[in-house]
């Protein structure tokens, strides 16, 4: 069973640039998408002829965030929410239920304020241990979970390129770092640094011309294992070849008893 996650910048703009010629060959059964910028009425014809199961998260303002998560697998039962109206509305978190598997499919918020300062971290922050807290319960009862998606941190200096250059950006400061950090001494693993140690594996370039080229760049997407979804747990790839966003697309590959 091979899960992916692509924060796509924007659903409409992808589908124009191969998003489903993609999604035909990545053999994913499930596939979360994060910043989709779309309500439910503008999901793309391509995507909802796909005959895949498909369900949206929007948010309030328009051309803003937004997550999508289609599977092959109609899921039990998918929640929307967090249960906090001023994270609920921004439309970043898809939970979704296949047998014992619990997908939470989430983009996590960026830092920056409007003005390119750190004011919105006290909000990422809280959306982090607000998410955190509810999946607690599950993880305490033992149950395989996946948290994919676009986390807006890089874990550790490896993970970016230019570290010493990042230290009072959004999405490297400290307080960021430390809440992840948190997440793992509390059971979660980073599935891809599970399998690789090494450096020069990013998710996220600037669309400053050449830097992709030039592989200067940051791994922001991640996806978590719960303890329970471990022994399940065969591979973890990113797949920095595949355009079409300012992402691209990260998988793991799964034992199929891992539903059941």
């Amino acid at each position: 069973m091979r899960i992916a996650s692509w924060n796509v910048n924007g659903l409409r703009s992808v589908v124009g640039k191969g998003f489903v010629d993609w999604l035909g060959r990545s053999g994913a059964d499930v596939v979360g998408l994060q910043e989709t910028r779309c309500n439910g009425d503008q999901v793309p014809a391509p995507v909802r002829d796909l005959g895949w199961h498909a369900h949206f998260a929007c948010a309030e303002r328009p051309g803003y965030s937004g997550v999508g998560l289609l599977s092959r697998r109609a899921p039990d039962s998918v929640e929307t929410s967090l249960g906090v109206k001023t994270f609920d509305v921004e439309g970043r978190v898809v939970l979704a239920h296949l047998g014992r598997l619990l997908i939470a499919n989430v983009y996590f918020p960026n830092g920056s304020g409007q003005a390119r300062d750190n004011s919105r971290v006290p909000y990422k922050l809280r959306f982090y241990r607000r998410l955190h807290k509810m999946l607690e319960p599950h993880k305490v009862e033992g149950r395989p979970i996946l948290v994919m998606g676009d986390f807006n941190t890089a874990p550790h200096e490896i993970d970016l390129a230019r570290p010493k250059d990042n230290q009072k950006t959004s999405g490297f400061l400290a307080e960021e770092r430390q809440e992840l950090h948190r997440w793992a001494e509390t059971g979660w693993v980073d599935t891809f640094r599970h399998f690789e140690k090494g450096p020069g594996h990013y998710t996220w370039w600037s669309q400053r011309f050449g830097v992709r080229e030039r592989n200067i760049g940051w791994r922001l997407d991640l996806v978590l294992a719960s303890p329970g979804a471990m022994p399940f747990l065969k591979g973890a790839s990113i797949h920095s070849d595949v355009r079409g966003s300012d992402h691209c697309p990260v998988t793991v590959d799964v034992d199929d008893a891992i539903t059941g």
